[in-house]
């Protein structure tokens, strides 16, 4: 297993060969070992210091040494989601099932299928959403998103991402976020672990999963406010990865994400040759096992923000641009309340996801790997059996939510679901059924 190095937005620094660093100096005349000095910015310069992100990077070529750039296919990785761009966002609950499984060789860049998105990376605000399902590594073939920071959330598979920075190794119920700008490829460890030789093996093994593409402010961890210094998602859980480097010469491919379009360049050596670096603006590894719920112990049922994880800040107090939101194992004890999520209408925009086990306000239909989008002002809420089995709990007894991992991507824009998403064999078109039942219990005799 890799080595990391822990917290959130720290100036971290790391070096793969002694004294590679330079000392007291960023960009020296001369770098140790003949390297280049590079920096790498994710914010503006002038940027307040709290958020300002960058690093510097001491690599065996700089960046510039590839050949030029050619417009490759899109595949079904949706440049835009402007609704000029695709078919009219309907103001209807929408849910599909989970994506299947490749059966013919794909790797986690061909196998990005866009669900939804809002803003544009021109407009350096909104984000794209996305499912992946792949079944083969990345080996000389390299990515750069030169649009949006990167939010992976895996649900089947395990993932090893080499970046430039380091190696990340991220499975189901965990998270990995790769700023905008690194450079980094996908090995699925799982899928190179299996012999291809074997008849009685079926498949390949594949890897599936979730992912928010950030246009807007890098994520970082919420203000605490009342709560306190403790709680929610705890800095020292963050993780870095160290300096590691390779030298491999031959023919590679850097595939950059470039204004919602895909370009492909030659290169005749590895990108990954960073040999020391310094900085914040870094790839990043969490467990979200490790979150820290907050809730109430006495009654009523609490907002969703109280399980935020990440943030993208916008320039109006209190109101994001993008919340990764959980919903993981936890105790209700809440008295006389209704436990489940409430029916709600509401200005945010939310797609959600399933990782592991069953969602406690939807009894069946949302199974992992599946997606679910209500956007701003659509009702939802708990479907009916959900809504019957909470109306007559026992709530003077705790109740334990066990097994379960749902997540949420929440905007404060409309979501605008792609053509191809609406006309996936997956979407459910009977979704709406599922609170169809609810019959009226009112009786104006009976208080």
């Amino acid at each position: 297993m890799p080595r990391y190095q822990s917290g959130f937005g720290n100036e971290f620094a790391s070096e793969a060969l002694p004294g590679a660093l330079p000392e007291g100096r960023n960009s020296p005349q001369r770098c140790p070992y003949g390297l280049y000095a590079e920096q790498l910015s994710g914010t503006a310069f002038t940027a307040p210091r709290a958020d300002n992100r960058r690093s510097w990077l001491y690599r065996i070529r700089p960046s510039v040494v590839h050949e030029p750039s050619r417009r490759i296919a899109d595949r079904t990785w949706i440049s835009s989601f402007e609704p000029t761009f695709g078919t009219e966002t309907p103001p209807d609950p929408l849910r599909w099932s989970p994506m299947p499984l490749p059966d013919a060789p794909l790797d986690f860049i061909d196998g990005m299928f866009t669900m939804a998105g809002t803003g544009s990376p021109a407009s350096m605000s909104g984000c794209g959403i996305h499912l992946y399902a792949a079944n083969r590594s990345m080996r000389d073939r390299f990515f750069c998103n030169a649009d949006a920071e990167m939010l992976i959330v895996p649900q089947q598979g395990t993932l090893r991402l080499l970046t430039e920075f380091g190696e990340l190794v991220v499975e189901p119920q965990q998270i990995a976020v790769l700023p905008r700008g690194v450079k980094w490829r996908v090995e699925l460890p799982q899928v190179d672990a299996a012999d291809p030789d074997d008849a009685n093996a079926g498949p390949l093994p594949a890897v599936r999963g979730y992912v928010c593409e950030n246009f807007g402010a890098p994520l970082r961890l919420p203000d605490l406010g009342p709560i306190g210094s403790n709680g929610l998602a705890n800095p020292r859980d963050f993780l870095a990865p160290v300096a590691r480097y390779e030298t491999r010469t031959g023919a590679f491919e850097l595939v950059t994400r470039f204004q919602g379009h895909m370009w492909s360049a030659a290169l005749g050596h590895s990108p990954l040759d960073v040999v020391a670096w310094h900085g914040n603006h870094v790839p990043y590894l969490y467990d979200l096992r490790r979150f820290n719920t907050i809730g109430s112990i006495s009654f009523d049922h609490p907002d969703p923000s109280i399980f935020l994880v990440l943030q993208s800040v916008t320039d109006t107090p209190g109101v994001d641009a993008i919340d990764f939101v959980i919903f993981p194992p936890r105790m209700l004890v809440m008295q006389d309340t209704f436990r489940p999520p409430w029916f709600h209408r509401n200005i945010a925009s939310e797609f959600m996801g399933l990782i592991h086990g069953e969602y406690d306000g939807k009894a069946q239909g949302f199974a992992p790997g599946g997606a679910s989008l209500h956007n701003g002002m659509v009702p939802h809420g708990p479907d009916t059996a959900t809504f019957l089995k909470a109306s007559t709990a026992d709530t003077s007894q705790p109740q334990v939510i066990r097994d379960t991992l749902a997540f949420m991507f929440e905007t404060r824009c409309v979501l605008h679901p792609t053509a191809q998403a609406l006309a996936s064999p997956t979407l459910q078109p009977d979704y709406w059924r599922c609170w169809q039942d609810l019959a009226p219990g009112f009786d104006p005799t009976r208080r």
